[in-house]
């Protein structure tokens, strides 16, 4: 990696050479450092010549800190091939955020991400959900559209229509397809299970967490893993404060007659911003600390951890469990995720 002396000297002709990195956008968020965080993706040249894609997540970390990651082939789900990636760190100088790694150094302002090793600039983007809006289809239970929280229990709504965490549905489930959108707060200063969390509490026995957790690994107890059980088979967790997706269908356990003698898992396909994450997944035991496994339906909670996660447009299909759920490249469309795969203009809107 380069040392910050040499880097300072390129950062130095590069802001020369370029007037439009001079001054950042004004901050579209709580804060300064909300202006750099996002995603951006764009062309770098390769060391042997010709140039390929590019994903970058920029996290911010507070106090003009921030973490970052390089994505060869383009962002998660869109792109990248899911093995080659470097991890950055950097903070704001002179308005001017500084991101330095073992294999490639950028220098980020106004939505622009520019290669201080190659040619090449990365560019913000804002990625939507393709099953974001998606409406309920014939024989769905509306949970709540912001109109009506009839089908909740212990429902808050926030002034603008949103619904809070911290709320059951009225009905238990068993079998069903369920789709929700939620957004998480951005709490740049907060680390691990303090930043952004809730969850999907399937049955309050099996739970698919909700956290801040872009740009992070994906581990079990990160945003799309069942919790402390099994990693989500890919991170696609958007910054905090878009609105992002979940797609889920759901099969419970079976039981004996005698309602204590398990003999099949229940089972589980979950879509995070229509990407596959968990395909025909078996849930093995309860998670957390959710309720001991049992034949009984329970409800769906909405985990409250204390933190203004929110959600809206929620809908359920009551018997469509997770052998209804049809071939993934089908139900995510254009967001096809392969090596070399280019960013899908569907995925969202450019700066």
């Amino acid at each position: 990696m380069r040392n910050l002396a040499c880097l300072s000297s390129l950062v130095t002709v590069l802001i020369v050479a370029s007037v439009a990195l001079a001054q950042p956008n004004s901050p579209a968020g709580p804060d300064a450092d909300f202006a750099f965080q996002g995603e951006y993706a764009g062309f770098v040249d390769g060391p042997y010549g010709g140039s390929h894609p590019v994903g970058l997540q920029v996290v911010a970390l507070g106090g003009g800190q921030f973490d970052a990651v390089a994505y060869r082939g383009g962002l998660p789900g869109a792109g990248w091939n899911r093995h080659t990636k470097t991890r950055l760190n950097g903070q704001v100088v002179n308005g001017l955020l500084l991101l330095l790694g073992s294999e490639c150094n950028y220098l980020v302002a106004s939505g622009v991400a520019t290669s201080l090793d190659a040619t090449g600039r990365l560019i913000k983007v804002d990625r939507v959900s393709p099953t974001m809006g998606l409406g309920p289809p014939a024989g769905a239970i509306v949970l709540f559209d912001g109109s009506s929280t009839g089908q909740l229990s212990g429902a808050k709504v926030t002034p603008d229509g949103l619904l809070q965490a911290g709320v059951l549905t009225a009905m238990p489930v068993a079998a069903f397809r369920l789709h929700l959108e939620f957004r998480t707060p951005y709490m740049p200063a907060a680390r691990g299970q303090a930043r952004g969390n809730s969850g999907v509490y399937i049955q309050q026995r099996y739970e698919l967490q909700i956290l801040d957790s872009f740009g992070l690994e994906g581990i079990e107890n990160e945003c799309g893993g069942l919790y402390r059980q099994t990693r989500p088979e890919l991170n696609m967790c958007l910054p905090p404060l878009a609105w992002q997706t979940y797609d889920v269908w759901f099969t419970p356990p079976q039981f004996g007659a005698d309602g204590k003698t398990k003999f099949a898992n229940a089972r589980l396909t979950a879509l995070h911003n229509g990407v596959p994450i968990h395909l025909h997944r078996e849930i093995t035991a309860k998670t957390g600390g959710g309720k001991q496994e049992g034949p009984e339906p329970l409800p769906i909670s909405l985990q409250d951890h204390g933190n203004p996660v929110t959600f809206r447009n929620l809908w359920i299909v009551p018997g469509l469990g997770d052998e209804a759920f049809g071939a993934p490249l089908h139900v995510a469309g254009e967001f096809v995720d392969e090596p070399g795969c280019p960013i899908r203009p569907r995925w969202g809107r450019r700066h």
